[in-house]
C-alpha cells in the first residue's frame, strides 16, 4: 500500500491475544472495548470467537451490527448518552446498559425498560498511564442506592463496573475496585455481575506487568472478596489487538530546527492515528531499515500544519535517517484507526489483515 501510512493488524495475534486473557482468567467472560479498533474483520474474528461487545455509542452498535453482531451481545458501556441514544441501542437488541448517575439511570429505565444494568463506581485508583480522572463513576457509597432504585424502576439491576484507567501498571488497582464491589454486592440482593474493565497493559518501549501478574493478582483479591464468584467480565480493548498491529511509515524530511535540534517527520502523526503520543503517554517503539548505525535523540513529529503535532521531544534514531526511509512502528493495533482524521486533508489510516498469507485491505 505504497504512498501513504497503512496499519497491518495480524488476526492471528488477535486470536492468540483472546486466548492467553482467557488463560489468565478462565472464569472471565471477555466484552471486548470496540473502541480500541472497530475494523469489521476483528469484531467478526472476536464474535467467531464467542466475545461479547461493549460500545460506546450508537456508531459502534451500527458497526457491530454491520458485521453480524446481534445487540444482545453488546452492552452499551459508555454511561454518558441521550435518551434518543438509549432508544435506539434498545430497538437494535441492546439490552444491557451502564450507568453513573440518577439521571442516567431514569433515561434507560424509559428507554430501555426491563434492561439489565451495571451501575459504574470510581474508587480512587493508582493513576494509569492514561487515568478516567473524575469523568465517569460514581462514589461507591452512591451506588447502593442508584442500584435500588433500578430495581424499583423496572430495570434489572444486575452488576458493578470500574475501570482502573487505561494502561494500568499497578496490579493492585483491580482489588480496589473488586473490594467496593463487594460491600455493594452485599447491600443490594439480586446483583449477578462484576464488570472488571479493561486497562490490562502491553508492552510498548518499556517493560510492563505481564498478562499473568495482572492474571493472579485479579484472582487473588476475587477470591479475597468473593468466596462465591458472580459472573466476571473484562472489558479489555488494548489487550486484545494492540500487540497485532504494526504500522508502516515513511521519513518525510529531517533538518536542524530553529532550536539547533534534529527534526525527523513522518508521514503520520498525532492526528493520523497517533493521538496516544500526547504528552508521550504511549511511547511507541519505532523501527528503521538502518537501526544498528549510530544514534542520536531526534525531536519526532507529523506532517501536519498544527504546532502541536509533535510526537516525542527526544526519541533516539540512527543520525543516517534520510527522507523516504520506511519506519514500522510497533504493537499500534489499538486506538490508532479509531482516532485517525482527516485533519489537513490527509488519509484517514488504512489497515491491511493478514493471516498467514491471506491479506484484506480496506481504507
Amino acid at each position: 500500500m505504497p504512498g501513504r501510512p497503512y496499519l497491518t493488524i495480524d488476526l492471528a495475534t488477535v486470536r492468540r491475544n483472546v486466548a492467553e486473557l482467557r488463560g489468565a482468567l478462565p472464569a472471565a467472560e471477555v466484552r471486548y472495548a470496540v473502541k480500541a479498533n472497530p475494523a469489521e474483520p476483528v469484531l467478526r474474528l472476536l464474535a467467531g470467537l464467542d466475545c461479547t461487545f461493549d460500545v460506546a455509542s450508537v456508531g459502534e452498535i451500527d458497526l457491530c451490527a454491520a458485521a453480524g453482531i446481534d445487540g444482545a451481545l453488546m452492552t452499551f458501556g459508555n454511561p454518558l448518552k441521550k435518551p434518543a441514544e438509549i432508544a435506539y441501542a434498545f430497538a437494535q437488541g441492546v439490552r444491557r446498559f451502564t450507568f453513573d448517575t440518577a439521571a442516567g439511570l431514569a433515561a434507560i429505565a424509559e428507554n430501555a425498560p426491563g434492561s439489565r444494568v451495571e451501575c459504574r463506581i470510581a474508587p480512587t485508583f493508582p493513576s494509569s498511564v492514561t487515568p478516567f480522572g473524575h469523568k465517569f463513576g460514581c462514589a461507591p457509597d452512591d451506588a447502593v442506592g442508584l442500584l435500588t432504585e433500578a430495581s424499583r424502576s423496572g430495570l434489572r439491576a444486575d452488576g458493578v463496573a470500574f475501570h482502573v484507567g487505561s494502561q494500568q501498571l499497578d496490579p493492585g488497582a483491580w482489588e480496589i475496585g473488586i473490594r467496593c464491589a463487594r460491600d455493594i454486592f452485599e447491600a443490594v440482593p439480586g446483583l449477578a455481575t462484576l464488570n472488571l474493565g479493561g486497562g490490562i497493559p502491553i508492552s510498548y518501549d518499556a517493560r510492563v506487568p505481564g498478562l499473568g501478574v495482572v492474571g493472579d493478582a485479579i484472582a487473588g483479591a476475587l477470591g479475597r472478596h468473593f468466596p462465591a464468584l458472580p459472573r466476571i467480565v473484562i472489558a479489555p480493548g488494548r489487550a486484545v489487538v494492540g500487540s497485532a498491529g504494526t504500522l508502516s511509515c515513511e521519513v518525510v524530511a529531517v533538518r536542524t530546527g530553529t532550536d539547533g535540534r534534529r527534526w525527523v517527520y513522518l508521514d503520520i502523526g498525532r492526528y493520523g492515528g497517533l493521538a496516544e503520543t500526547e504528552n508521550e503517554y504511549i511511547r511507541y517503539r519505532l523501527r528503521t531499515g538502518r537501526d544498528g548505525d549510530p544514534v542520536d535523540d531526534a525531536v519526532v513529529a507529523g506532517p501536519t500544519c498544527d504546532g502541536d503535532d509533535v510526537l516525542y521531544q527526544r526519541y533516539p534514531l540512527p543520525v543516517t535517517l534520510r527522507p523516504g526511509d520506511p519506519v514500522e512502528i510497533e504493537s499500534a493495533g489499538a486506538y490508532t484507526t479509531s482516532y485517525s482524521s482527516t485533519f489537513n486533508g490527509f488519509s484517514c489510516l488504512a489497515t491491511e489483515f493478514v493471516e498467514v498469507t491471506d491479506a484484506v485491505t480496506t481504507g
